[in-house]
């Protein structure tokens, strides 16, 4: 049964009151105990199907993270769960929010990636991904299946991140770096996350142009390799084929098509993918009313 976003809001603020309360004796059992619950709400969150719920109740959810963070800073498993919920969050609030604080909730994701392959690989990620190429590519060398977790949604919200700057220079001087760790990503497990990996290629190679190493072709085969992998079961992966792909080169009708099929699509309650799907059709409606403001009119 779908938890009312005010319910959800108030468990999950009862839970960081409870963190945050207390003497400092007990902290690290206080930490060891609710990081216990994290999974388990991460979970239930990707079986919600309504996204209004996780945009009201993620902050408390988000606050909660970063305590257990002030309390375990190394804490790997804690790092990696709170770069996923800040690219969740900043995903669910792209063309609804100010664009510069979801650009914030994207860098603070990447920040807790950058941290978590840190603690994993025993080396600072961040003053890595900022010196010369081939020293990045010898640290990513050292990332194992283990690290795909991480790497995966890192380069989400790097990537996320990026889109939102590209008037920066430090973001564009980014570029190489994430390629080399998308690419990593993609070597070590294509099938993370029902294709993933593929996704965010496909989207990176669909959107940049091509003096700077876009290709739409290419972004093509990471997409139909994403969707071969996931068996149809993501539908955001239609919303993305029309939003960078068909855009990209023009295909009007491939646009329309992909979006209906999106809104046409069956909804299984209850599966890992219930939010995700539910956001998806959320996105397909929104673009398809962008449709004549993205294409020239049918003659």
């Amino acid at each position: 049964m779908p938890i009312h976003s005010r319910s959800f809001a108030v468990i999950m603020g009862t839970v960081v009151l409870l963190f945050v309360a207390g003497c400092a004796p007990v902290k690290q059992l206080r930490v060891a105990t609710v990081a216990l619950t994290l999974r388990d709400v991460a979970d239930a969150a990707g079986k919600q199907s309504s996204p209004r719920v996780i945009r009201e109740g993620t902050p408390a959810y988000l606050m909660l993270l970063d305590g257990l963070l002030e309390a375990e800073p190394r804490s790997r498993e804690l790092l990696l769960a709170a770069c996923r919920a800040y690219v969740s969050y900043a995903s669910s609030l792209v063309g609804q929010g100010n664009p510069e604080e979801v650009s914030v909730l994207f860098f603070r994701g990447r920040d807790f990636g950058f941290r978590a392959l840190s603690e994993s690989l025993q080396t600072n990620f961040k003053e890595a991904s900022s010196g010369t190429l081939d020293g990045f590519a010898a640290v990513l060398a050292k990332c194992g299946k283990k690290d795909v977790p991480a790497l995966f949604w890192t380069t989400n919200a790097w990537a996320n991140w990026i889109a939102l700057n590209t008037s920066k220079v430090e973001a564009l001087g980014d570029l190489p770096m994430l390629e080399a760790a998308m690419k990593r990503t993609l070597e070590l497990d294509e099938t993370y996350f029902y294709g993933g990996p593929h996704v965010i290629r496909g989207i990176y190679l669909a959107s940049k142009p091509a003096v700077l190493g876009g290709n739409p072709a290419q972004a093509k085969v990471h997409f139909d390799r994403a969707r071969e992998l996931s068996g149809d079961k993501n539908l955001v992966l239609k919303v993305y084929l029309a939003e960078y792909y068909a855009r990209s080169v023009g295909d009007r009708e491939l646009y329309r098509r992909s979006l209906e099929e999106v809104l046409a699509a069956p909804l299984e309650e209850g599966s890992d993918m219930t939010l995700s799907n539910v956001m998806a059709k959320e996105k397909a409606r929104w673009l398809l009313d962008k449709t004549e403001e993205y294409f020239e009119p049918e003659r």
